[in-house]
């Protein structure tokens, strides 16, 4: 199966569900973030999931431990391939977020948005040194059982090297080319091709508007899979 899962960061189910549909022979997976559970709920994720593909449910919780055990309980029933909890919300949350998924999901943490870079930490009172932020928050992550984490393509080798049968998801993944319709992804700082996050590591490949905003969604993701 593709590494590749598509995000289909809308709040709009008809367009979600028009794109899934194209690419579906040419992904892994569908990726829903906050716009489209805000805007569609839970019974937009059973939509999606009728299409067939595994369902990664980006829903990025950091809260006290307890509230994210039981928001994640919740989720039970929609039987999600891959959630996300933040690594920042320490060992205890990601302990009871992993105790809390139903069985064959993957809880995976993100350790560092790919929006931020070395200024944005040093903003927040961190070291302003990304690759030193993933590596830490990645064992974190291990040592509190969780399956893998989300990093950037820059970092996902070295934490692959430290943790070598963890599941790891790399976002802002950008083609050479930078896409069908060109450059995309402004506020992705920190980008790496699919070919070369595949071969750092990475397990599966976030993409999209390289696919959602190509004029041929399909024939975008078709030519993605083929550089893999």
């Amino acid at each position: 199966m593709s590494p590749i899962y598509v995000a289909l960061d809308t709040p709009d189910i008809e367009r979600a569900k028009a794109i899934a549909t194209r690419v579906r022979h040419h992904v892994g997976g569908i990726k829903l973030g906050l716009e489209f559970f805000m805007a569609n709920g839970r019974h937009g994720v059973h939509e999606m999931a009728d299409i067939g593909l595994p369902i990664f449910l980006d829903l990025k919780f950091h809260d006290i431990p307890n509230t994210v055990g039981k928001a994640v309980q919740a989720l039970r029933p929609l039987e999600p391939a891959i959630i996300t909890v933040h690594a920042s919300g320490g060992r205890a949350m990601l302990e009871d977020a992993k105790a809390a998924a139903p069985t064959g999901t993957k809880v995976v943490a993100v350790t560092m948005l790919t929006s931020l870079d070395a200024n944005d930490l040093t903003t927040i009172g961190l070291s302003p040194d990304p690759h030193e932020q993933v590596v830490r928050l990645a064992e974190l992550a291990k040592s509190a059982g969780v399956d893998g984490i989300v990093c950037s393509g820059e970092e996902v080798k070295a934490a692959h090297a430290a943790w070598k049968d963890g599941f790891f998801v790399v976002p802002g993944v950008r083609p050479a080319n930078g896409g069908a319709n060109g450059s995309f992804g402004a506020d992705q700082k920190r980008v790496v091709t699919p070919r070369a996050a595949l071969d750092a590591g990475a397990s599966i490949l976030v993409v999209g508007r390289p696919i959602t905003q190509a004029q041929d969604p399909d024939l975008a993701a078709r030519e993605i899979e083929a550089t893999l």
